[in-house]
């Protein structure tokens, strides 16, 4: 399971998805919860509709080739169904890394199994600071990291 915004989509967020399909392989699936309108509202920037996000993911995901059954489903919490559902990873930026530990938190006190928790590094932007979709939204970077001179 891997779950964000995803908007836009950036170099960060494609790491994050490509760490999930590598750790699936061939013969798992990657579970990618998408935050729905209403919980990505909370952001501080503006935020795509859930349509336009869920469709950039899905034409990532077609253009790198990923043979891995995939499934994208509404996200409208912090976990998402990652609290019940059978499963064996979740994979989590740094940023992310608390809410992971909060699930297998969870999991344990419904009697869950605990799930492994993989953690990518953030992806740096040209000046050395992590790549973030505020710091695009706000004209510093592109989606690549670059700066917006």
């Amino acid at each position: 399971m891997v779950g964000g915004t995803f908007d836009p989509l950036h170099d960060g967020h494609k790491q994050l998805l490509a760490r999930s399909f590598e750790l699936a392989g061939e013969k798992g699936s990657v579970v990618i919860g998408l935050t729905s309108d209403k919980f990505a509202s909370k952001k501080s920037h503006p935020i795509h509709p859930f349509a336009t996000r869920k469709n950039a993911l899905e034409a990532f995901i077609r253009e790198k080739g990923y043979q891995t059954r995939w499934e994208i489903e509404p996200l409208n919490d912090r976990y998402g169904s990652a609290i019940d559902a059978d499963f064996d990873a979740i994979v989590v930026s740094e940023e992310t890394l608390p809410v992971a530990v909060e699930i297998n938190t969870l999991r344990r006190e419904k009697k869950r199994r605990k799930v492994d928790i993989h953690q990518i590094t953030c992806v740096l932007a040209e000046d050395g600071r992590r790549i973030s979709s505020t710091r695009i939204w706000r004209g510093e970077i592109d989606v690549r990291g670059s700066l917006i001179r």
